[in-house]
């Protein structure tokens, strides 16, 4: 016989129940502010589309789904610029908060609750017939959480122009010790004869050596939002990354200046490199993208 699952504490059923409610709230935050743009129909750019319908939107916020065999890691954007009025930009606020919520209690079960962090995701769409339905018919799996609690952008004053560029030299930087390395190392397939080679190039540095693990990111677009007036605290201008629609104050209705950026990010790095850059510019362990310091 199948083992029967264990049954749930109190405190887990009222922590899950809560997650459900909070839940409940994103999807009604997410409606009224979709139901409003519709009703609008305010000024919009989107890249890509030179004639974005009136659900454009509504697919926006409410794309949260893992795709069959997605990496977990990708998250899908939508780049678009949406000169909002106050009501439509408390409604989007409303959203912002909502998905701060949620985050947080999918944050509290993972570290307090963490047995029962996979049945919170799984329980969200099923709480929802016409939500896991449509998951099936689309061949979507389950919440992603990335795509279900980042922020949607509200710039904090009028816009005078926006400009697009693609940043594909973005890598994440992990520092590790020689130890670790060599751990990972011993993990690989250590009779071959390039993870040999690494190992003596490791045992050939001082212990105390603290090395680098580059991740290069994907490709992403930025946006660089001029105000049309200094902010208070004088500042001009505000960089931000446009996975996500941005909001900014109508000024009559009409969108700022956009520039339109190419359709695909460059296939070389565009940016000239420091000269006070801390890593060699050679690989040093290939196989775990390690670097030495200079």
């Amino acid at each position: 016989m199948p083992k029967s699952r264990p049954e749930q504490s109190p405190s887990a059923y009222k922590v899950l129940l809560q997650l459900e409610q909070q839940f409940d709230h994103l999807l009604d935050t997410i409606e009224a502010a979709a139901s409003l743009y519709e009703q609008q129909t305010p000024s919009t750019w989107v890249f890509d589309q030179p004639t974005p319908d009136r659900y454009w939107l509504r697919e926006a916020l409410f794309d949260m789904w893992h795709q069959q065999d997605q990496d977990g890691r990708e998250t899908r954007n939508y780049i678009a610029i949406v000169a909002a009025n106050e009501e439509l930009l408390e409604a989007i606020n409303n959203v912002n908060q909502a998905k701060v919520k949620l985050s947080e209690r999918l944050q509290h079960i993972k570290q307090a609750l963490p047995e029962s962090f996979s049945d919170a995701k799984s329980r969200l769409p099923q709480r929802h017939p016409q939500v896991d339905e449509a998951l099936r018919r689309n061949g979507l799996a389950r919440l992603h959480l990335k795509q279900s609690w980042r922020q949607l952008p509200i710039a904090q004053a009028p816009v005078s122009r926006v400009r697009f560029a693609w940043y594909s030299s973005g890598r994440s930087i992990k520092r590790m010790s020689v130890q670790e390395a060599e751990k990972r190392l011993l993990q690989l397939d250590t009779d071959a004869p390039h993870i040999r080679i690494q190992l003596r190039k490791l045992a050939d540095i001082p212990s105390s050596e603290m090395l680098a693990q580059v991740q290069t990111q994907a490709p992403l677009m930025r946006a660089n939002l001029f105000f049309t007036e200094p902010l208070t605290d004088g500042h001009t201008r505000r960089a931000l990354n446009a996975a996500m629609p941005i909001f900014v104050p109508e000024n009559s209705q009409r969108l700022p200046h956009i520039n339109v950026p190419p359709l695909q990010p460059p296939t070389t790095r565009t940016r000239a490199r420091r000269r006070d850059e801390k890593l060699e510019q050679d690989v040093f362990l290939p196989s775990l993208r390690i670097y030495r310091y200079r």
